[in-house]
């Protein structure tokens, strides 16, 4: 039996008019408890289709409009272990990419899957690579550009002080286009990769930082790209003006040809955050079109900071992600993170942004970009089923979020109040944005009251920030996971849910 809840708003601009929320939550199954893991691949024609995996067994969950289950497709033809299952979504049909060990080769393969989670096409092998009996099995990853016209599926292994990169680009047919090979240097205590990621084009795309020390900031910067019929990276010195950097952030704007790369940015090598770099860089001119150092005022580090010393304001502040405008202007939005464990704060923002899977860090053989939100895991992305110490609260505070201009140069910003925290366990944490034309919409749980909440904050175009009603969901017994929702229609977005100790989907129509 599915749930639905509405909820009608009136508002007076003018003359008065009526908007409603409404929200359908699938039932919950009494198998698909929290430590399943799950990933919502979206809507495939007229179903919303959810990839499971609890224990080694792997389904696909088909439902309608209305969220009723409509099957619950088997995926038998999945090895007993698989690692990274990744697809690739489109109208129609989606790939299953997946990678397999049977004795010591790892096998990546792929299957098409149609809008009722079976098979159109027999598993087909995309490549293998033979591993040594100590080797992680780990190995392949799987990219795609964003008009889903290219695919690449890339593996990087370490070879004393190299990384040993291959990669193969497909179509959207799954016809291979090109396979190289390249070395290059990297030296674990001085060096990061960012996010990699794919131009409509074929270009392969990331960027690579330097340090002096082991415990300093990153004071070189390096944009590495490798053209689609290329089989060498093309490396391209970022001016860093001697500052220093950490985390950078990288989007392609497709539309405009460019390619935008944000970091937090210091004047010293341990100091605390001065402000926001912003590089830009002309995929056609192949160069850079702009630079920017923008520094943040005590103004708004008073905003964004709800104790402590104004100047290490920022100090907690993680990129989570760029949204891209059609005149080639963005959206970036920051959050407050930070833990304490044992009763002892020994947090350190260094350790974080390069031991945690959350920020992209760059693990020695095999590369894994959860993204903002994306996939869920029982215990959480920092909790203690990912290898923090138990006894850890964690605290998701305030959003910070700069519009910037096309030539990088902010427009205004602004800060989104929040306030949370968790022991151990952070799943109903954090926030996740969508947009519905001339707004922008952060969705994040207000836990400051015993009946829990979910808020919807919007800005408007100039930075006007506006709290729409709340969606209430204590009386139902129901969580939202707002981090790992996902945007499947214009105004609509499914938000994973818990409800006596089940996992359950809501689709809200805003």
């Amino acid at each position: 039996m599915k749930r639905c809840f509405y909820f009608t708003l009136f508002f007076a601009v003018c003359s008065s008019w009526a908007f409603a929320q409404q929200i359908v939550f699938s039932e919950p199954i009494s198998e698909d408890n929290r430590d399943m893991n799950f990933d919502i691949i979206g809507r495939v024609n007229s179903n919303i289709i959810i990839f499971k995996n609890l224990r080694y067994k792997y389904s696909l969950n088909v439902y309608n409009d209305s969220m009723v289950l409509k099957d619950k497709a088997e995926l038998d033809f999945l090895p007993g272990k698989v690692f990274n299952v990744d697809y690739v979504a489109y109208p129609d049909f989606f790939y299953l990419i997946y990678q397999y060990q049977k004795k010591s080769i790892v096998y990546c393969m792929a299957v098409k899957m149609d809008a009722d989670g079976k098979k159109m096409s027999e598993p087909i092998e995309l490549d293998t690579t033979h591993i040594g009996g100590l080797g992680d099995n780990k190995i392949y990853s799987t990219i795609n550009s964003d008009d889903r016209k290219k695919i690449m599926v890339f593996k990087i292994q370490k070879k004393e002080d190299k990384y040993h990169f291959v990669t193969i680009l497909f179509d959207d047919q799954l016809q291979m286009l090109h396979k190289s090979r390249q070395d290059l240097e990297y030296d674990d205590n001085k060096s990061t990769f960012s996010d990699f990621l794919l131009d409509n084009e074929g270009n392969f795309i990331f960027s690579a930082a330097v340090k002096n020390g082991s415990r300093s900031y990153y004071s070189s910067l390096y944009l590495l790209t490798k053209a689609p019929k290329s089989d060498n990276f093309l490396s391209h010195t970022l001016n860093l003006n001697k500052s220093f950097v950490d985390e950078v952030k990288i989007k392609i704007d497709n539309l405009n040809k460019r390619y935008i790369l944000n970091s937090f940015f210091y004047k010293e090598s341990n100091g605390p955050i001065d402000g926001l770099f912003c590089s830009i860089w002309d995929a056609t001119g192949d160069s850079v079109n702009a630079t920017v150092f923008s520094h943040f005022e005590n103004d708004l580090r008073t905003m964004a900071k709800n104790s402590g010393n104004v100047k290490n304001a920022f100090n907690d502040f993680f990129i989570r992600n760029i949204i891209l405008k059609k005149d080639g202007s963005f959206i970036l939005h920051a959050e407050d993170y930070s833990s304490q464990s044992n009763g002892l704060n020994n947090w350190n923002r260094n350790d974080y942004l390069y031991g945690s899977p959350f920020l992209n860090s760059y693990n020695y053989y095999n590369y894994y970009n959860p993204g903002f939100g994306g996939y869920y895991r029982p215990y959480g992305l920092f909790g203690n089923g990912m290898g923090s110490p138990q006894n850890t609260r964690n605290y998701y505070d305030n959003i910070l979020v700069l519009s910037i201009a096309k030539n990088g140069i902010p427009e205004w910003t602004n800060i989104i109040p929040k306030q949370q925290y968790s022991d151990d366990k952070d799943n109903h944490l954090s926030y996740s944005t969508f947009s519905t034309g001339s707004e922008l919409h952060f969705i994040f749980n207000d836990i400051t009251r015993r009946d829990k909440l979910l808020m919807d904050k919007t800005l408007s175009l100039d930075g006007t920030l506006k709290r729409n009603p709340t969606l209430r969901t204590y009386d139902q017994g129901y969580e939202f996971m707002p981090r790992f929702a996902k945007k499947i229609g214009p105004r609509q977005v499914i938000i994973p849910s818990t409800v006596r100790g089940k996992i359950c989907f809501a689709k809200v129509d805003f």
